[in-house]
């Protein structure tokens, strides 16, 4: 049968990998991408030179065109189901590129528990009537990453923490909780918190351009915006993410 390896692969440090990764990477006959054009190119590149470094033995490299999206749909959830559909159109494509004793691999950002479609989508194809088997092998995620450089812990003692969308801190900050990590924020969404919150705001993490910020909300935040534009107009991309927290527990 089939076997389809989910594998993470940190937040954009090469050195991100672990040893389980590298061994799963030696395993894998075809390793599919989905090229979001030629704006964020980079992503690609880097993981072509993670294979370069790591994979000794033969493979294949097969891509397919991710579809686009409406970013700022009227119902959000709809938009987002129909485009994983067709998601699940396009990997379906890649997965005829598949021997029925091959092995074929994802390479996902981070892990691929944390807000990636790629399980869903297997899934999808798997209640369609595809047949194969997944493996998942756990990565470092862009919170692991982003508290790590700002050397602070993601939550304070015998507290909970949250991790939410910007969409959703627009909303409100969660119930019951002192510390928020935030990913997938493209409306500066912190903005609308008590400027008293202190932020630890991370770019490109684990990447040699990596870029972070800290402070309270009130100091800091037009410097975020600023330095979030001019890097996101540089790059033509940008992938960041920031934990809050209440101004009573950063003082704590």
């Amino acid at each position: 049968m089939r076997k389809i390896l989910v594998i993470g692969i940190g937040a954009g440090n090469p050195d991100h990998l672990t040893v389980q990764a590298v061994k799963a990477l030696q395993t894998v006959d075809v390793f599919f991408v989905l090229d979001k054009g030629s704006v964020k190119q980079e992503l690609v590149d880097l993981r072509a030179s993670i294979l370069a470094e790591h994979v000794t033995r033969p493979y294949r490299w097969v891509e397919g065109r991710d579809p686009d999206r409406d970013r700022s749909p009227v119902n959000y959830a709809a938009e987002i189901d129909k485009w994983r559909r067709n998601r699940a159109d396009v990997v379906l494509s890649l997965l005829a590129e598949l021997g029925e004793d091959e092995v074929g691999a994802f390479l996902v950002w981070g892990d691929p528990s944390l807000y990636d479609s790629t399980l869903a989508i297997l899934d999808d194809l798997l209640g369609r009537g595809e047949s194969f088997e997944v493996s998942v092998i756990p990565g470092v995620t862009s919170v692991a990453a982003l508290t790590a450089g700002h050397r602070v812990s993601l939550n304070q003692v015998g507290k909970p923490v949250q991790i939410t969308t910007g969409r959703r801190l627009a909303e409100g900050w969660p119930s019951d909780v002192d510390d928020v990590a935030v990913m997938l924020d493209a409306s500066y969404s912190f903005e609308g918190v008590d400027p008293d919150t202190w932020i630890y705001w991370g770019a490109y993490l684990g990447m040699p351009d990596e870029i972070l910020v800290s402070g309270r909300v009130g100091d800091v935040a037009a410097e975020i915006r600023a330095v979030r534009s001019e890097a996101r107009a540089r790059k033509g991309w940008i992938m960041d993410t920031y934990l809050l927290r209440r101004a009573s527990a950063a003082s704590s």
